[in-house]
């Protein structure tokens, strides 16, 4: 008898539990008669747009529920309007299809119980955010040294959209790790915006915040699927997401 790919019916793998082997994860299996799915490891694994998930040793397989058929994560300096790109897509798509991660979340919300903080005023984009931003991106290095999938982990859990929008990635870590556990549905998208913009904006530069991995970890060594400029050019900007709306409609 084989080994098991996957655990008992009724039971889900969450990214966390999965196990790598040859370079793949396992993506859990339900045994229509309540038992394990036995059989050999896969040699190779396609997911296109996670429609299905098909074996080289042979059968499609129906998803995981709770995987995405498309991650895009979006990244880009400060005021070049990664937020607003998202709720754009979000408010086109619809929140029933679309979900908006972002990672500084969970981040925030520890930061906030640890330092006795307003946890939903760090979330938005105020003076009082700012004020605690160096000190915020400081003790998430320490975290992510620690373990880099930490924010990632706890970000996805429980989100069932089909498309998911990461608003703030930032660091070659995180891409790393959507990559690694979703593979082929994931999509680099960078928001770009002139300085001059940035500044209209009420961007200032910051030693401490715009030199630092948070700002500058994804600038180069990273080849990316789409680039949105937002230099607030409206027609230019719904031109560009109806591309890849376009795109991502392809893929559900």
């Amino acid at each position: 008898m084989g080994r098991p790919l996957s655990r008992g019916a009724g039971e889900r793998v969450s990214p966390r539990g999965r196990q790598k082997e040859f370079g793949l994860y396992h993506i859990g299996l339900e045994s229509a008669k309540g038992g394990q799915v036995f059989g050999p490891p896969p040699a190779r694994m396609v997911c296109p747009g996670l429609a299905h998930v098909r074996w080289a040793c042979g059968g499609v397989r129906s998803p995981m529920a709770g995987l995405p058929r498309l991650v895009l994560l979006l990244s880009g300096k400060r005021k070049s309007g990664k937020d607003f790109v998202a709720e754009e897509l979000q408010n086109r798509l619809g929140p029933d299809v679309c979900a908006i991660l972002q990672l500084s979340g969970p981040l925030k919300e520890q930061y906030a119980k640890e330092h006795g903080l307003d946890f939903q005023r760090l979330l938005d984009a105020s003076d009082y955010k700012e004020t605690y931003r160096q000190d915020m991106i400081r003790w998430g290095e320490e975290k992510r040294n620690t373990d880099p999938g930490f924010f990632c982990r706890i970000v996805v859990e429980g989100v069932t959209q089909p498309v998911w929008v990461v608003s703030d990635t930032r660091r070659l870590s995180d891409v790393e790790w959507f990559q690694d556990v979703y593979g082929a549905t994931v999509q680099l998208v960078r928001v770009v915006a002139t300085e001059e913009t940035r500044k209209r904006r009420n961007w200032v530069f910051i030693v401490g915040v715009d030199d630092m991995e948070s700002e500058c970890g994804l600038d180069q060594g990273v080849t990316f699927d789409w680039v949105i400029t937002n230099d607030g050019d409206e027609l230019s900007l719904d031109s560009q997401l109806e591309k890849l709306l376009h795109f991502i409609y392809s893929k559900l």
